[in-house]
């Protein structure tokens, strides 16, 4: 019987086995899971004991895609925000609704999260930053703000990238209006992104960070307080939406256009 030989395998055609996979960003995926459940052992007490963290509409976020969600949201603090949106976000992997009351989420939290945040922040404000940086921030250098002053300068072309990059892992925050301030304008930037990329836009309204942190979110101003986090509907936009068209609907579905003075309420 004549033994065939085999074919000699080249190295070229050996797949390597990534034993330490990692996000578009370089960030290790096991070791910032691992980070996400200690960091969320250590501010659980914050939004849930110390405070109490009311949550609303996470029937919303039932049957999500795993990719290519946009959330939406006001914003009060620097951190406490989006680490109370990754409580939520982890919860609702391990099935709770409109609760973070048991946490074992934090065994197995979801890492394939982002969330848009100023450049400056993340990367020259210190260790804390750049910890929470790497549980998942998308940083961008924004165009009309720098070290606490007003600016004007050429927007950062890389932003979209970074952000469309995040949304082809999982799901992205974004606060569309660029800063901590109540009712200032939204930027058109988020609407260019609903435009070009059609994620799934899904709005948050929140409350409560203001009266309860600083502005950065790492101290306590007021114990006691009640954090409200509400997930709304999905929007819905078409082709034939305008940047202006989009940036009106984002401005309302986070409730963050002013109450006329004959709109609001009468006192009785």
């Amino acid at each position: 019987m004549k033994l065939h030989k085999l074919p000699k395998v080249k190295k070229g055609n050996i797949k390597k086995v990534k034993l330490l996979k990692k996000d578009p960003f370089g960030n290790i995926i096991l070791f910032k899971r691992l980070l996400i459940g200690v960091l969320a052992t250590f501010t659980y007490g914050r939004i849930n004991i110390v405070n109490k963290l009311k949550v609303e509409g996470t029937e919303n976020l039932i049957g999500l895609p795993e990719k290519n969600v946009l959330f939406i949201s006001n914003h009060q603090t620097y951190y406490a925000d989006v680490i109370a949106l990754y409580h939520v976000f982890c919860s609702v992997k391990w099935k709770f609704r409109n609760t973070v009351g048991i946490p074992l989420y934090m065994l197995i939290p979801r890492a394939n999260t982002y969330y848009v945040a100023a450049e400056e922040t993340m990367k020259n404000s210190g260790l804390i930053p750049k910890i929470f940086s790497y549980a998942g921030a998308v940083t961008v250098r924004r165009s009309w703000r720098a070290h606490g002053k007003n600016v004007q300068r050429g927007a950062d072309r890389k932003a979209p990238e970074k952000i469309k990059k995040a949304l082809e892992q999982g799901w992205v925050v974004n606060f569309p209006q660029g800063t901590t301030s109540p009712y200032a304008p939204i930027r058109k930037g988020t609407a260019h992104i609903i435009k070009e990329y059609k994620p799934i836009v899904v709005p948050i309204v929140i409350d409560g960070f203001r009266r309860a942190f600083d502005k950065k979110g790492l101290y306590f101003k007021k114990r006691g307080s009640t954090l409200q986090v509400k997930f709304k509907q999905p929007l819905r936009f078409t082709d034939r939406d305008s940047l202006e068209d989009i940036t009106a609907q984002i401005g309302d579905a986070i409730e963050q256009f002013p109450i006329k003075k004959d709109e609001a309420p009468v006192q009785t």
